[in-house]
């Protein structure tokens, strides 16, 4: 058993099991003072409350660990909607040809960009593939991370991205950090076939071989996602390929409206999309239709910035009653592995509110992965996910850009310590 005590803040972000948090709810996150929190043996939360009241509970109990929390904040894991980070060769020169002004799809159609990666990813064994992947969850984890959305995508083919969704099975098996992970090899349409001949393929070959190795307990696989792009895959295509992976029980979660408006935030509430990515292109229309199907919208506030394009509407969705969600979008094109950096994005570029974006980087991060009833939020009975900072404010962790690395000083994963930071001890509290 873990005991917390006398945190200064512990902030629960939802009180009452909600599933997600809308406009409303985010702006009054679920915050306790001189709290303390009880994690089981079993990794689960037993107790929440008032300090004296949890001493007075467990005066009986033997803890294996007791943490003192005075002067610090107690914050849920934080939650990683959207990353791909299985692959090899990195794009560093691509980031210099994008700063003197060339477009994300001129360096895609020059062969660079996501077919460079596939390339490299091709001819990397597993194992190499597996030691790169550690390292990146690792720095993630370090950053607060406890849950992780992971693609692969950078196969193109059947063979490669089976290696990849192995190499995130092992991850799921012998790492700490949790993990959704999601079949995208419909990612972009590889060389020499047409987007219908690739579609064509997925439906035929990969999807039923996922099916009958997730069938066989080999890979769990738990979403499915398409690039659906102009000059990638159109609505039609990934329609297709959407509802295939449904009926071989996935979950939609995809890439929309990005580049172009394509109405894919229409085609994900049709479909019933547990959420859809990007949308900095999305219409009024998709919007709504968002809203009322309880699909949730994975904002990249990093993409924006580094490819220059203009922002996702994250106000007008959180006005429309969307469920947002903030991921990472880490890869090679994105290379950043800091949600306390995207929350800060979030709030400075998408005009988020830092309540918003903790709530979008927690409970709704959870819900756009379908765990927002086991994670998300300090809940009796949710897992026991949570992060220490070294602060009286919590509020320092959106606050301070890039400050993570000597503010987070614990990160705890089902009552376990997982990485314990020993600058934060000798450093006073900001």
């Amino acid at each position: 058993r873990l005991l917390l005590e006398n945190a200064e803040r512990l902030v629960l972000v939802c009180g009452r099991r909600e599933p997600y948090l809308r406009r409303e709810g985010a702006a009054g996150l679920a915050v306790l003072r001189g709290a303390s929190l009880v994690v089981g043996l079993d990794g689960c939360i037993k107790a929440v409350g008032q300090a004296d009241v949890i001493r007075n509970q467990f005066s009986e109990a033997t803890f294996e660990r007791i943490i003192d929390c005075s002067g610090k904040c107690v914050l849920p894991g934080l939650v990683d909607a959207h990353t791909h980070p299985v692959w090899a060769g990195d794009r560093v020169h691509e980031f210099a040809m994008k700063l003197a002004g060339a477009s994300y799809m001129e360096i895609h159609q020059a062969g660079g960009g996501i077919h460079f990666t596939v390339e490299h990813t091709r001819k990397a064994t597993e194992d190499e593939l597996f030691t790169t992947f550690q390292h990146r969850l690792e720095r993630m984890l370090r950053a607060g991370s406890t849950l992780v959305e992971c693609k692969s995508g950078y196969g193109l083919n059947l063979e490669t991205e089976l290696k990849m969704l192995r190499v995130i099975e092992r991850a799921k098996k012998s790492m700490d950090i949790g993990i959704s992970s999601t079949y995208c090899g419909a990612h972009a349409v590889p060389k020499g076939k047409t987007a219908t001949e690739a579609t064509d393929d997925i439906i035929n070959n990969h999807l039923p071989k996922l099916k009958e190795l997730r069938l066989s307990g080999e890979i769990h696989v738990n979403n499915i996602d398409v690039f659906c792009e102009k000059g990638v895959f159109d609505l039609e295509s990934t329609r297709r390929i959407l509802q295939a992976g449904k009926d071989i029980g996935l979950q939609i979660n995809f890439h929309g409206d990005e580049l172009h408006p394509m109405k894919s935030a229409e085609l994900g509430a049709e479909l019933g999309a547990r959420a859809v990515s990007h949308l900095e292109e999305v219409s009024d229309e998709g919007i709504m239709a968002m809203a009322r199907a309880e699909c949730a919208a994975v904002l990249l506030p990093t993409t924006a910035y580094m490819l220059r394009l203009k922002q996702p509407q994250a106000r007008k969705m959180l006005e429309e009653g969307v469920v947002v969600a903030l991921g990472s979008d880490f890869n090679p094109n994105a290379y950043c592995f800091s949600m306390p950096m995207v929350m800060h994005l979030a709030c400075v570029n998408m005009k988020m509110s830092m309540n918003e974006a903790l709530a979008a980087a927690t409970i709704n991060a959870a819900y756009a992965l379908g765990k927002s009833d086991t994670h998300g939020s300090l809940e009796v009975g949710k897992q026991g996910d949570l992060l220490i900072i070294n602060s009286s404010r919590w509020e320092h962790l959106i606050y301070q850009f890039g400050g993570h690395e000597a503010l987070i000083n614990y990160v705890i994963i089902k009552g376990k310590v997982v990485y314990e930071n020993e600058r934060c001890e000798t450093m006073s509290s900001y």
